[in-house]
């Protein structure tokens, strides 16, 4: 039976008292006076909690809580540090888990960045997105590469859509967004960001910003509103800051594997629509089954994508190439000192004189880079043949040859002499440019294994592959010819 109730039943009922009832229970006198005058019974907590183990400590501590205010926020002191701080310097004996309790409340007395609640919050379907950069790594083509992925996120729904690029430049940015927008189905009407530099010239006091002039007409094509979290406040998108660090721990752990950036990109999206088969925690439907309530609520695509190209002028140096972006790219030779037009696209670059499309480039990033074409340089070469050895677009394409190719090389110079084996080599890198590379390849192949030694005779292979499967017709057989009319070996005599 509880005590409580032995002790009032004890002394109502049975009329036993107060001394009985302390012999039989234990307790003190006092203790069951309380309990006979219907007190409450245990224990009741202290309205202030002293902390005698601190004692003087509390002021110091007080102190460098109060000094902290005017210091950055990453480098103020931690529960943790102050008792390292009193134990070190001090000689404090107490617990760590003392001081973490009074700091929490000192904390708290002092008005000092305390632990904040969220507020349960329940988004408007269609509404809002939020829009955020991540950083990952990625092995492209067999190599490591850090990059950056674009992330939006519905805040009703939670559908999302990530992307990777090298750079998290402006023109990346529209690009990103024109893919969200294709993958959503519609525009957002609010679009919430933090101050990033491709869409905020200059943050103002409280919410306005000056945003970059080209940012407000990309937002004008589209329709939408842009708002802008405080800074250094990233919680006020919280849903896609999780987002960022749910796409590089689910997403990207094994770090991904492709032979090209638009692989890599084509990978993650199938992740991200597989992602719409999850239920959230909290919430009573899965993602896609929110988002169909949702999408109808979406802005309309307009009919054609932002145009999201630039244009620069250049001129191709005497290296035939043209600068565009602190980066140079290849132009047929003989148009070495032309004047170009040049279209700078997020993952390519097209070069132009005139109305004439010259070359196109995958566009590089970073400074210094040169991206050749091999065959803007063959006629070149085919002139000046002595550099074909030390030539770059002929020692970047080397690197990628077939094992034959290197054997008619070298069979071609021992056979003819270095300079007219390399200009007859070249002659045969020239095909690349009107027949397949795996029709050359397969030429080749053959070619070396017949020791053939010139570039007619690849041409021969490659003249009849397309007629591989056809006989060759057979020779007409003496017999079936007319016979010969010796007479008109007579007249030849008359022949003047």
């Amino acid at each position: 039976m509880d005590q409580y109730e032995l002790v009032r039943t004890g002394y109502r009922v049975y009329g036993k008292n107060i001394s009985e009832l302390a012999r039989l229970t234990g307790h003190s006198r006092n203790t069951i006076k309380k309990a006979i005058r219907g007190e409450s019974w245990g224990y009741k907590e202290r309205n202030h909690q002293p902390f005698p183990a601190l004692g003087d400590y509390m002021a110091t501590i007080d102190g460098w809580l109060e000094d902290d205010k005017d210091k950055p926020e990453k480098q103020r002191h931690t529960a943790h540090r102050i008792y390292n701080r009193l134990a070190d310097e001090h000689g404090f004996k107490g617990g760590e888990s003392t001081v973490r309790r009074y700091v929490r409340f000192a904390r708290m007395r002092l008005g000092i960045e305390t632990s904040c609640a969220f507020i349960p919050c329940d988004p408007e379907a269609g509404h809002e997105a939020e829009v955020d950069w991540g950083t990952a790594s990625a092995i492209i083509s067999g190599e490591e590469a850090r990059l950056k992925f674009f992330c939006m996120r519905s805040k009703f729904s939670g559908k999302h859509f990530v992307r990777f690029y090298p750079c998290e430049r402006q023109q990346a940015f529209f690009d990103a967004h024109v893919h969200a927008f294709a993958f959503f189905g519609g525009v957002f009407p609010i679009l919430i960001y933090d101050n990033l530099t491709s869409a905020v010239r200059k943050v103002l006091r409280g919410r306005e910003r000056r945003e970059q002039e080209s940012f407000s007409r990309f937002k004008a094509y589209y329709s939408f509103d842009a708002r802008f979290c405080n800074p250094n406040s990233g919680h006020e998108k919280g849903g896609v800051e999780g987002l960022v660090g749910l796409a590089r721990r689910n997403y990207m752990v094994p770090v991904p594997e492709a032979e090209s950036l638009e692989e890599l990109n084509k990978k993650i999206l199938r992740q991200c629509l597989a992602y719409g088969n999850h239920k959230i925690s909290g919430r009573d439907r899965k993602v896609n089954e929110l988002f169909e309530d949702e999408k109808q609520h979406l802005l309309a695509l307009p009919e054609a994508d932002f145009s999201n190209a630039l244009i620069c002028d250049g001129r191709a140096d005497k290296y035939a190439t043209v600068i565009v972006d602190k980066n140079r790219y290849s132009v047929p030779s003989h148009y070495a000192g032309f004047k170009m037009q040049v279209l700078l696209h997020v993952d390519r670059v097209d070069i132009f004189t005139g109305a004439k499309k010259l070359a196109t480039h995958q566009r590089m990033y970073g400074n210094n880079k040169w991206c050749l074409n091999p065959h803007h340089y063959l006629e070149l070469i085919q002139r000046r043949p002595m550099s074909f050895h030390s030539a770059r677009p002929i020692r970047q394409w080397r690197e990628s040859w077939p094992e034959s190719l290197h054997t008619l090389l070298e069979r071609f110079c021992h056979a003819q002499g270095e300079t007219k084996g390399i200009k007859d080599f070249i002659a045969i890198l020239m095909l690349y440019r009107d027949h397949k590379t795996s029709e050359i390849d397969a030429a080749v192949e053959q070619a070396a294994k017949n020791n053939i030694s010139s570039s007619e005779g690849v041409r021969h292979i490659l003249s009849r592959a397309g007629d591989a499967d056809t006989p060759p017709a057979p020779l007409t057989t003496w017999s079936s010819l007319p016979p010969s009319d010796v007479a008109v070996y007579g007249q030849l005599g008359g022949v003047q």
